[in-house]
């Protein structure tokens, strides 16, 4: 008699979830957006988005928030890979916001763009009339994002208060919002970082090349592997090595840290990070080390 394995597995689950929230707010919403850096995160969600959707195209653009500060691989993907689907790609640059005088560039030896992002994102934002913005945030990340429910509430001036936020029982999502107000949505919410992988060893996803181990010169600052660059001023003290690394997480070269790697395959990532009791953004994000509350005080400030 034939047999028939009706068990759905965990990454099918988490699919399915993600599914559902996206094809949500594209029926709730007049005009989404999603957010994608090339990032591994946004990758895998602009994967669900064509799936959501398909055959018909992603019914919403995609956005980056640039620093100007990025590695070069990664935007050659973001470019290469919206190409590639036919989407309009709108970049915010922090450079324009720094020419236009909304923020004031930081200076010094541990200076950084990362920050000056929420300006330029919220002021694309309003520009745009976006109501609804994707992003490719996880729960296990940082313990701020822990917080953070599906459906993020922002207010007019894309502030978050965490006790401010709606219930989401049974997977029923409030979208009503008033004009000025907006809500960032996070379809990855409940994935963790191993099922990212997973996801991308499965539907055999293409990332930047950055993710996996090469060599390259870096220096060690404060206990992490920080890149060689013209954006990086370095101490006499912080001498350049030519070492094997990979990149957990990618966002602006100042603040984003390498850690010492041989995994050249998705299958050695994945071995490497189910051994791993560090979180990504725990290892190799400066910007998430300023204080105890860093990432809940630019969250509160309009930051993904």
């Amino acid at each position: 008699m034939l047999q028939r394995d009706y068990t759905t597995s965990q990454l099918d689950v988490l699919e399915a979830e993600a599914i559902h929230i996206m094809r949500e707010v594209a029926a709730e919403f007049e005009r989404p957006c999603l957010l994608f850096s090339g990032g591994k995160d946004s990758i895998v969600m602009l994967r669900i988005a064509e799936k959501a959707f398909w055959p018909a195209p992603i019914p919403f653009p995609l956005m980056h928030v640039d620093t100007g500060h990025n590695f070069t691989e990664v935007i050659e993907f973001r470019d290469r890979r919206a190409a590639q689907l036919g989407a309009r790609l709108v970049v915010a640059s922090v450079q324009d916001s720094i020419d236009a005088g909304r923020v004031v560039e930081e200076t010094g030896r541990r200076a950084s763009r990362n920050r000056l992002q929420t300006t330029t994102l919220l002021d694309a934002i309003e520009e745009n009339e976006y109501d609804a913005v994707f992003g490719g945030a996880r729960r296990d990340e940082e313990k701020a994002r822990a917080k953070e429910r599906v459906f993020s509430f922002r207010d007019d001036f894309g502030q978050w208060d965490p006790k401010n936020q709606r219930p989401e029982l049974w997977n029923l999502y409030n979208a009503r919002i008033r004009k000025g107000e907006h809500i960032r949505v996070f379809p990855l919410s409940n994935w963790t970082e191993l099922d990212i992988w997973d996801y991308i060893r499965r539907e055999g996803i293409e990332i930047p090349s950055i993710y996996y181990a090469h060599t390259r010169k870096v220096f060690e600052r404060d206990g992490m592997l920080l890149a060689d660059s013209e954006f990086i001023i370095r101490d006499e003290d912080e001498p350049l090595q030519e070492m094997t690394v990979r990149y957990r997480t990618v966002g602006d070269v100042t603040c984003t840290g390498a850690v010492q790697s041989g995994a050249a395959t998705v299958e050695a990532i994945i071995e490497e990070i189910a051994v791993s009791r560090i979180t990504e953004r725990g290892a190799t994000r400066a910007d998430d080390r300023a204080s105890e509350a860093s990432m809940e005080d630019r969250k509160r400030e309009g930051y993904f």
